[in-house]
């Protein structure tokens, strides 16, 4: 057991700010909104808070197709009349619109993931939270279900430079099927999926019969769920499938993908789950003592995302909360009641026991056709991305001052490595 982990925190503010338009649910201020619960219970004093630099189209261009990232860089609101074609080929519209500042806002929440895969890979933290990552819908070439860029796939890219095996965990109340299709042909990703299915849900894909194919065989984990599961219902399978997949998978870390729409009342969710039930499955993870990355995802609701993540970002801290919300600058959200947890809904859970063990048996059974974990045979480490050095005499100093020194910066002396790749080490007090 390790005497205490080691947590590194990314955060922007600059992610917060962008619009996706008036009507819709995806609202990004819900991460200022958990920064700043987390600043009021005093969190940061536990962690090493960090601004993530902005993936370079080059890094992005690790998963997705270089035309597509182009693309994303060069339209804007003013421009996208003209590039009606490319608007349709990259599945760019009303779920995903163009809105100012877009590029910004994928380099900034994908270099979260990449920065934390990478101080993962140096063992300069064992556990890394990105509340701003999990865009797990994005695909190669096209945008999908409010994500352009899937920030997962290219943190596990990253991770896999270091680790044989990852093992991806999606608690999301839509299927992750972004981050499936990646790694659907190799045994050195195992993606695990619990969501809602059938009714034309979206994305609509996620049947316990997609297991993947070719070397992925048996790699690909899909949990099919009704409307109104709750807390034990969901907590038990959680715990019944998640344990037996690191006993035969054995992964040298875990990706865990925390959406919030499965929490009960969530605007676009149908799931009845409570944020200690929702909770309990992050506390499960970080058991297993593995490298573990963390991020966000879904969350409509936002006073309970930015409910759910604090609380989980005390989980990963050992940290119990009190359950009154402390004064900060958003306070006036979280009226009348100004209460952390959140309680589960009256909806009818349509998940029967029978249901729930039919679908275990499934998932046992295709993890009893893995013999054993796969061996990989590990090469000489790839370096990390090459960044192009600027000059900071360059740069304007005005720039983004103000969210500069509204941030906070805890550093610890024994965290940092020498050599010349070292970018982690940021000051941002």
């Amino acid at each position: 057991m390790r005497s205490k982990d080691r947590i590194a925190y990314f955060y922007d503010g600059d992610v917060g700010s962008v619009y996706f338009g008036a009507k819709h649910p995806m609202k990004p201020h819900r991460l200022c909104m958990t920064h700043h619960l987390v600043l009021s219970y005093d969190l940061h004093k536990k962690m090493e808070i960090y601004r993530p630099h902005k993936a370079y189209p080059v890094e992005l261009a690790q998963f997705h197709s270089a035309d597509y990232v182009e693309f994303l860089n060069r339209i804007t609101p003013d421009t996208q009349h003209l590039f009606l074609n490319e608007l349709t080929k990259y599945n760019l519209g009303e779920d995903c619109p163009v809105f100012d500042n877009l590029f910004e806002f994928c380099q900034i929440y994908a270099g979260g993931t990449i920065d934390a895969a990478r101080r993962l890979n140096n063992q300069l933290c064992d556990i890394a939270i990105n509340w701003a990552g999990g865009l797990h819908h994005a695909k190669k070439c096209e945008a999908s279900g409010f994500c352009y860029i899937n920030d997962l796939v290219l943190g596990i890219l990253e991770l896999l430079k270091y680790h044989a095996r990852v093992l991806y965990i999606d608690i999301d109340v839509h299927h992750g099927d972004g981050v499936e299709e990646a790694f659907y042909f190799t045994d050195r990703v195992m993606t695990v999926s619990f969501h809602k299915y059938g009714d034309s849900f979206f994305p609509g894909t996620g049947d316990a019969k997609e297991i993947g194919e070719r070397e992925g065989k048996f790699y690909a984990i899909n949990v099919p769920l009704k409307d109104g599961i709750d807390d034990s219902s969901f907590t038990r399978l959680f715990k019944t499938i998640i344990s037996k997949v690191v006993e035969t998978y054995q992964p040298g870390a875990i990706v865990l993908q925390c959406g919030a729409d499965s929490l009960a009342g969530d605007r676009l969710g149908c799931f009845n789950l409570s944020i200690d039930g929702h909770a309990e499955c992050v506390s499960f993870v970080k058991r297993f003592n593995l490298p573990l990355l963390v991020t966000g995802g879904g969350g409509y609701t936002k006073e309970n995302v930015a409910r759910c993540w604090t609380v989980e970002t005390g989980v990963l801290l050992d940290t119990e909360l009190p359950n009154e919300i402390p004064q900060n600058d958003y306070i006036k959200y979280f009226a009348p009641e100004f209460s952390l947890k959140v309680p589960n809904g009256p909806i009818e859970n349509l998940n029967s026991k029978s249901y729930l063990s039919t679908i275990k048996m499934q998932v046992l059974e295709n993890l009893r056709c893995i013999q054993h974990a796969p061996s990989v045979q590990m090469q000489e480490v790839p370096p990390d991305f090459y960044i192009p050095e600027f000059d900071e005499d360059e740069q304007n100093p005005d720039e983004r001052i103000d969210q500069h020194t509204q941030d906070k910066h805890i550093q610890r002396d024994d965290e940092y490595y020498d050599g010349d790749n070292d970018n982690d080490q940021m000051n941002i007090s």
